[in-house]
This record gives structure tokens, C-alpha cells and sequence, in this order.
């Protein structure tokens, strides 16, 4: 397993640990911090080796300069994509769906803090974020039928109706408008909406919390959640079983009762 000094020190993103958890700042302010085929790959490649250490706990995912992201950056995406052949653009289309479906998978918490623009694949990265803060400044389009491309990127037909309905979904990846603060907040999309100067510190404070409670069975929750929407009601109930089990055996279960029977608060070790 890894240590403090093995999180890695990216080249493309700025990266902090606060505590246990990983807070990740895209960090282009000049533009609205779009994302390169370098920083996506070395975003998908975070996400992927999440579950070969043990330092990190939860991830926070935010924007620098008052903005989160402005998606693919025109020049240094766009337009080299037209010069791809299918062969070449598939290679591309497949890894941003790698970048989310690593986020979706890895065994953590992710929590996105977005204040400002939020389009593109920026919305999708918030999207596939577990919990997301938003701030009222907060302008969340998913862009694609606005350069020509249908909605359906980077598995956003799949989630976004899962998260906000589907006559919504509909409405946003057929048109590109933008989702205010207040429609994110009343649909679920943000899960709270938060003043801009306290955002960071919000998201990161609520990170901790879950980075400071049963590590094992927060993994097992994620799991779960994502993997019984392709699942009968039968079979969703028979795996939580297997699941709550598996966590009964756990050190953390045993720490809990023991606090509980001394009227303490549990120290949860992840194990």
C-alpha cells in the first residue's frame, strides 16, 4: 500500500492533501480551466490507482479563479480532433469515458465544489462526482449539441437522468442550456449550495467527515449504490445482504459497538 510520499505530484492539475483527503484544483484560471488530452489522462490515471493505496480517504475536485471547468480546450482538443482519423478519435472518446468511469468505480468518496462556469466535460466530471457543492454563481450546460455532438458523451444519458430525471436530461443535453445554482439545488443535482468564500472549505470539511468514518463501508456503499441500477429489487436486496455481512466482519463494526456500549465516539481505522 502506499504512504504519504507515494501521492503522486501531477504535472497538470494541482494536487494538496488536507488530512486525508486529496483535494484536486484545475488549475488554468486563465481559461476557465479547460481540460488537454495530458490533463484528462492524467486525471483518468488518479482515479484508476485510487485502489492501490491507503493515504487517500476521500477527493475533493474544484476549479481555480472562481470557475470549475470549461470542458475540452478548443484549441488544444477541438481542433486537433478534427484532424483525427475514427481510429484516433475513438482512442480519445474512450479515455474521457475511462476518466468517469475510473471516478464512478474507485473505492473513495468524490466530492466536487463548483463555483462558476461548469460545461462540457467539466459538468460531466461534477456529475460523476458522488456529492457535489455548488456555489449561487454556479452554471452547470452540458455542451455538446452546441459544437454538434449529441448529448450522449461521456455516459451523460446514462447518469444525469439517474441524478435529475429524465425530461430534464432531455431538456439539458438537447438544448446546452445551463442548469442555474437554484434548479441544481431543487433537482439534486448539487447537493448543497454554499456561499463562494466558504466553497472550498465547505467541500473539504465534508470530505473529512467521511474520511474520518468507516472507510470499508463507505467503499461498500459506493459499490452498491452504483451497481444496483442494473439489478432486480430481489437481487439488489440479496447483495446488500451479502454486503452488511461482509462489513459485520469488519474491526470498524466491532470499534463501533464497543463506543457505543462505553458512550464514546468510534475511531474508525478502515479496517
Amino acid at each position: 500500500m502506499a504512504t504519504a510520499q507515494d501521492v503522486p505530484t501531477p504535472e497538470h492539475f494541482l494536487l494538496e492533501m488536507k488530512g486525508d483527503v486529496a483535494v484536486i484544483t484545475l488549475n488554468r484560471p486563465e481559461k476557465k480551466n479547460p481540460l488537454t488530452f495530458d490533463s484528462y489522462a492524467e486525471l483518468r490515471d488518479f482515479f484508476r490507482d485510487l485502489d492501490r493505496q491507503d493515504v487517500i480517504k476521500a477527493v475533493v475536485i474544484t476549479g481555480a479563479g472562481g470557475n470549475f471547468c470549461s470542458g475540452g480546450d478548443v484549441f488544444e482538443i477541438i481542433k486537433p480532433l478534427l484532424e483525427r482519423d475514427m481510429k484516433g478519435l475513438m482512442e480519445f472518446t474512450r479515455m474521457t469515458g475511462d476518466l468517469v468511469k475510473y471516478m464512478n468505480g474507485c473505492p473513495v468518496p468524490v466530492i466536487s465544489a463548483v463555483d462558476g462556469v461548469c460545461a462540457g466535460a467539466g459538468a460531466m466530471i461534477a456529475l460523476y462526482s458522488d456529492i457535489r457543492f455548488g456555489t449561487p454563481n454556479a452554471k452547470t450546460a452540458f455542451l455538446f449539441t452546441r459544437v454538434g455532438l449529441a448529448g450522449c458523451d461521456m455516459g451523460a444519458c446514462a447518469m444525469l437522468p439517474r441524478v435529475i430525471g429524465q425530461g430534464r436530461a432531455a431538456n439539458l443535453l438537447f438544448t446546452g442550456k445551463s442548469m442555474s445554482a437554484d434548479e441544481g439545488l431543487a433537482w439534486g443535482f448539487f447537493n448543497q449550495v454554499v456561499d463562494a468564500d466558504t466553497l472550498l472549505d465547505d467541500a473539504v470539511a465534508y470530505a473529512q467527515r467521511l474520511a474520518d468514518g468507516p472507510n470499508f463501508a463507505h467503499m461498500m456503499t459506493k459499490t452498491m449504490l452504483n451497481q444496483e441500477w442494473s439489478m432486480t429489487l430481489a437481487q439488489a436486496i440479496e447483495a446488500e445482504a451479502q454486503a452488511q455481512a461482509i462489513c459485520m466482519q469488519t474491526q470498524d463494526y466491532h470499534r463501533a459497538f464497543h463506543a457505543f456500549a462505553n458512550k464514546e465516539r468510534p475511531a474508525f481505522e478502515g479496517n
